[in-house]
């Protein structure tokens, strides 16, 4: 199967009707800054998916030794979201050598990986956005997590350092809708007092694409927000009353890191490995929080895994040390499996990922599953993917 490279690009069509219904100097400062992007397509910050693809694809030189053979190795390929991105792609530089699995994984968007792994034409899917219970049956889909992860605010603002700005929920909602549009408005500066905020349009970044990262947030959003929850609501991709859209959370960060007064949402490790300057958010308790591994560990404790398909939500938890925008991202694996050596393949990454993966994912941000959810997701392997009435997973 083919490999596939995504590169960075706002959609020019959507930024066109976004900027040009807000006036003309909107409009020419959209199209100056689609230009930037265009140019940056090629040079700017490479896709993980492809670093991904690049460590892991290009078959291994066996030592030149008398005698020596070839390790086999069993290739898999996955579509899906940017969230697990990071981790699947240190994951995958590992597993090679580890267990004998080649993984090559498309963060290409949460809305291909269920559509590429409903057309079976990969190995797995993967998704920030839980499928429903019905199109998980229609498609014979098990769907499990891999890791929790967090959605972060990022923002580019002179003189306003790291994590000195402050949000809450209903400012955020208000900013993505476009009720906020300039950065010294009276609702952010009485929750700032300390920062010295400029009088700069505000410039909101947004996800083009469908995109379980999209989800996560609108779904924070919804919570925290009535009214965008009775007028834009939650989805991969909903109708954005202002800002304009990038493709993937890495050119989400590119748009932000080159637009004065720029403010968008991505994976905590894109805004870590870019720099860039994060907001703190308030939380459920009424409190500022950072964006940090503890923050986010805190929201994933008060997680409850009761629930059909491993659809559990931890946007906006309880406790005074949650991260309020945390979830957890999942993989779609067929249940009746064409090829049952790929698919068992699959499931033998994610084990080997779930024992030994779990200090990789802290050091990128994430939080590993608890022990007792990881089991259960072996207990469905074993009960739910057959061939003929013969288990996969073993």
């Amino acid at each position: 199967m083919p490999h596939f490279a995504t590169f960075l690009f706002l959609s020019a069509a959507p930024a066109y009707i976004d900027i040009g219904c807000r006036g003309w100097s909107r409009l020419i400062r959209g199209i100056q800054l689609l230009r930037v992007l265009f140019a940056l397509m090629f040079s700017a910050l490479p896709s993980l998916q492809a670093k991904a693809a690049d460590a892991v694809s290009t078959p291994a030189t066996p030592p030149a030794s008398a005698g020596a053979a070839t390790v086999r190795t069993e290739q898999i390929i996955g579509t899906g979201g940017t969230f697990p991105a990071p981790v699947y792609a240190k994951w995958a530089d590992t597993a090679r050598s580890a267990i004998g699995v080649d993984v090559t994984y498309n963060a290409i968007g949460s809305g291909a990986g269920q559509d590429q792994i409903i057309s079976r034409s990969v190995d797995f899917g993967a998704s920030d956005a839980p499928m429903d219970d019905a199109r998980l049956s229609a498609a014979k889909l098990l769907q499990f997590p891999t890791v929790i992860g967090a959605v972060v605010v990022i923002v580019n603002l002179p003189r306003v350092r790291e994590g000195e700005l402050k949000l809450t929920g209903e400012t955020l909602a208000a900013i993505f809708a476009g009720k906020i549009d300039k950065w010294n408005d009276p609702r952010l500066k009485q929750v700032n007092p300390d920062v010295t905020l400029p009088n700069l349009p505000i410039e909101p970044i947004h996800r083009y694409e469908p995109s379980g990262t999209s989800f996560v947030f609108t779904s924070y959003l919804s919570a925290v927000s009535l009214e965008w929850k009775s007028s834009v609501g939650t989805g991969t991709q909903v109708n954005w009353p202002a800002g304009v859209g990038a493709r993937g959370s890495d050119g989400a960060a590119t748009a932000v890191n080159i637009t004065r007064g720029a403010i968008a949402y991505v994976e905590s490790t894109y805004a870590a490995e870019n720099h860039l300057t994060t907001a703190q958010l308030r939380n459920r308790s009424g409190v500022f929080v950072e964006p940090t591994t503890e923050s986010f560990t805190a929201a994933a404790a008060s997680a409850d895994w009761n629930t059909p398909n491993f659809a559990v939500s931890l946007v906006d938890t309880s406790g005074a040390a949650s991260w309020p925008i945390v979830a957890p991202t999942f993989v779609l694996l067929q249940k009746d499996p064409k090829d049952m050596t790929r698919s068992a393949a699959v499931m033998r990454f994610f084990d080997w990922a779930y024992k030994s993966g779990g200090a990789v994912a802290e050091q990128l941000g994430y939080v590993p599953l608890p022990a007792t959810v990881q089991d259960n997701v072996r207990a469905a392997w074993r009960s739910q993917v057959s061939v003929d009435g013969r288990p996969v997973y073993k």
